[in-house]
């Protein structure tokens, strides 16, 4: 990463990372077309609804695997080996132990969160029995993540790849077993999620146990490092911290949706699964400009780190111009294979004409935040994020949206676009300064 040409070093890193993330959201794709086309769109509401609470409760720990990549990045781009295997011993350490926390705060809290969302009473308890069972299978999902984490900061983005194949495989053939065969609806559709995530949590911890060198995973080794863990902690604290906040603005939304009754929450739980597509297309750029930003910084080669960022910028647009818009040109035809209903499919080509088709803001916004976080500056984006597309949400649905003539569904939509444009502006101008302040002591210090 910290030599040669960018681009094709960048796709070479970020395509494969690419289709593992498309194929992971394909088979939990699986899970909401099983569930709606054998359950009904209660179930398939009740699957949806509880996305945003997910996310809300599993990004503070998914922050601290940036801080992962980050750390793990510097000490090869440094030739710190020892260094670096503490750091993979902690990290794998760290995500065991977040994963066991998500399973308690998860099962007991289910029920009493999903109401504090407003959720639709006829959905509620089969969404309270997808999220109890679902929790049961977070240890195997922060395992899988921080140790994916550890390989992306070796550049191995193809590994990860072939064991999601694996496991998401297991996924739909599990889902299709327990729902259309043995009729266990939502509880089947988390049951088979969390067997896969345990499959792909057990391939990763193999793969690095057969390493060589200093990223070789030795059971008898794991524990935390304290140095090593405050590191992890300095760079992915602040990332999970702008995750919880992101995912608090979008239950708040979440909820606005629900006020609008099933059908909506349907249309808009398909369509936002389809544009999750789009979003980890788009985000693999984002991880991609983290490690090959920290790498160059580690091994303080600033010249390239420009050519990175306009490299990931550049990509990104294009695939989430391209992608964004395809999906609403062909979103009929792509709701209609979640749900048979009209009604529910007008629901979602109301959400896929404002979010989908202006997505690609939402990339360029992310790769900002993932080039500060690169050159170790990970307050400043979580400030600026928080401020800029939590704040100007919550403040447009508590004013705009409370307007009687605006009281509609695609007002609640229009605050994705507008905050990413003043989210990614933002962001700029704090690269641009700290990038100077970094070029500034690295000149003095070669004085």
């Amino acid at each position: 990463m910290t030599s040669g040409p960018v681009l094709k070093k960048m796709l070479a890193f970020t395509l494969p990372l690419m289709f593992s993330s498309i194929l992971q959201l394909l088979f939990n794709a699986a899970d909401i077309v099983v569930v709606g086309r054998f359950a009904g769109d209660d179930s398939l509401a009740a699957v949806g609804s509880t996305t945003a609470l997910v996310n809300l409760m599993t990004n503070l720990f998914m922050g601290l695997s940036v801080g992962t990549n980050v750390v793990c990045a510097r000490y090869i781009g440094a030739g710190k080996d020892k260094s670096l295997s503490r750091a993979v011993h902690t990290s794998v350490m760290i995500g065991f132990i977040s994963g066991l926390v998500l399973t308690v705060v998860g099962f007991f809290g289910a029920k009493g969160l999903l109401q504090l969302m407003q959720t639709p009473e006829e959905v509620l308890p089969l969404a309270t029995i997808y999220l109890k069972i679902y929790f049961f299978g977070m240890p195997a999902m922060m395992v899988y993540n921080f140790a994916a984490a550890i390989l992306r900061a070796v550049g191995d983005t193809k590994r990860p790849l072939y064991y999601l194949f694996a496991s998401g495989i297991l996924n739909v053939l599990l889902n299709l077993a327990f729902v259309i065969i043995f009729h266990m609806g939502v509880a089947g559709v988390a049951l088979a999620t969390i067997i896969s995530q345990f499959m792909s949590a057990f391939l990763v911890i193999r793969c690095l146990m057969k390493e060589t060198g200093a990223i070789k995973l030795i059971l008898r080794q794991l524990g935390i490092d304290k140095g090593i863990f405050f590191k992890i902690i300095q760079i992915g604290l602040p990332a999970g911290f702008q995750g919880i906040v992101f995912s608090l603005s979008n239950v708040v939304i979440q909820a606005s949706v629900n006020g609008f009754g099933n059908v909506v929450v349907a249309g808009n739980s398909a369509a936002g699964n389809i544009e999750g597509f789009v979003w980890v297309a788009m985000n693999s750029f984002h991880q991609s400009t983290i490690s090959f930003v920290s790498q160059n910084y580690g091994g303080e080669k600033y010249e390239r780190i420009n050519k990175i960022v306009i490299t990931g910028l550049l990509c990104v647009f294009v695939t989430g111009a391209v992608l964004g818009n395809l999906c609403y040109i062909f979103g009929q035809p792509l709701l209609s294979i979640y749900s048979g209903s009209s009604k529910v499919i007008q629901a979602g080509m109301s959400r896929l004409s404002i979010i989908s088709a202006t997505y690609a803001i939402c990339g360029i916004m992310d790769v900002m935040v993932g080039a500060l976080r690169g050159i170790g500056s990970s307050v400043v984006p979580m400030i600026v994020s928080v401020v800029g597309v939590c704040g100007l949400r919550l403040v447009w649905i508590g004013t705009i949206f409370q307007v009687e003539d605006f009281h509609r569904i695609e007002t609640v939509y229009w605050s994705y676009p507008v905050s990413w444009i003043l989210t990614f502006v933002a962001h700029s101008l704090c690269f641009i300064y700290l990038k100077h302040k970094m070029t500034k002591r690295l000149s003095e210090k070669n004085m």
